[in-house]
C-alpha cells in the first residue's frame, strides 16, 4: 500500500479488536516515532496493553477495544500543534499500512498515571487510538476542492490532486477549517503553496493544518513546490 492509498483507505475508528499488536508492527511503529520525535522535536510515545485510556465518562459509548495508543507530546511552542499532526499523520498512515486502524482523539480519554512521561515544559496535545480494527469506521461527507482552496481548471494538476488528498484528512469533528492558495511563480523559482486555518469554536485547527499540509505533500510532491512562510 503506497502513502496515497493509505490516505484514500484511511478512517477514523473507533472500535478495535482485543488482542496485542505484533512484534513487527510494534517495532515498525517504534521505528517510526523515533524518527518522527527527532525530526519534529517531539515526545511521542506508544502506550501497549493499557485498558484504561479509553475508558470513563468522557469515552462511554464512543470507543471499545481500545488496548494501544500514541500519547502526542511535545514541548510547549505556538507550532506544537501543527508538528503533532503533521508528523502524527505520518504514524497513522504507517499503522494504516500494517493493517492497523487508528482515529485521533482531542478529549475522548483519561490520563493515566506511569504509563507515559511528561516533562516539565511539555504539553500532551491529543491521543491516537491504535489496533486492529473491529469495523472500517465511517465514511464521512467532506467539502469540496473550492471550499478549502482556489483549485481550478487553471492551476496545475499537482495542486489540485493535492487538495484533493487534504479534504481526505482527519479533523476535529470534520471541521475541514483550512484553505490552500496556489500562488504563481513571480520571480523565478518554485511556486508556492499558501496553508491557513481558518477560525472554529472547536479548536483544534493548528492540529488540523499540520494533518491536511502533510496530506497535500504526499499527493502533490514537495519538489513542485514551496510552503508560503507566513
Amino acid at each position: 500500500m503506497t502513502l496515497l492509498e493509505a490516505i484514500k483507505n484511511r478512517h477514523s475508528i473507533r472500535h478495535y479488536l482485543s488482542g496485542a499488536l505484533t512484534d513487527d508492527a510494534v517495532k515498525a511503529l517504534t521505528d517510526k516515532i523515533n524518527e518522527c520525535n527527532e525530526q519534529g522535536n517531539l515526545h511521542i510515545q506508544l502506550v501497549l496493553n493499557e485498558t484504561k485510556g479509553f475508558t470513563g465518562l468522557l469515552s462511554y459509548g464512543s470507543f471499545s477495544g481500545v488496548e494501544n495508543y500514541f500519547v502526542m507530546i511535545g514541548e510547549k511552542a505556538d507550532d506544537l500543534d501543527e508538528r503533532v499532526g503533521y508528523y502524527g499523520e505520518q504514524i497513522v498512515l504507517l499503522a494504516q499500512q500494517l493493517g492497523l486502524g487508528t482515529c485521533w482523539v482531542g478529549l475522548s480519554y483519561r490520563k493515566v498515571d506511569g504509563v507515559y512521561e511528561l516533562k516539565p515544559g511539555e504539553k500532551l496535545v491529543c491521543m491516537i487510538a491504535v489496533g486492529y480494527p473491529q469495523d472500517n469506521g465511517r465514511v464521512l461527507k467532506r467539502k469540496t476542492s473550492k471550499d478549502v482552496s482556489n483549485a481550478s481548471d487553471n492551476t496545475p494538476q499537482w495542486f489540485n490532486a493535492g487538495v484533493e488528498a487534504a479534504l481526505l484528512a482527519p479533523t476535529a469533528i470534520n471541521q475541514q477549517k483550512f484553505f490552500f492558495e496556489y500562488i504563481p511563480v513571480t520571480e523565478g523559482g518554485k511556486p508556492k503553496v499558501k496553508a491557513i486555518r481558518k477560525f472554529s469554536l472547536v479548536g483544534y485547527t493548528k492540529l488540523d493544518l499540520g494533518i491536511a499540509k502533510l496530506h497535500f505533500e504526499i499527493a502533490a510532491g514537495k519538489e513542485n513546490f514551496d510552503w508560503l512562510k507566513l
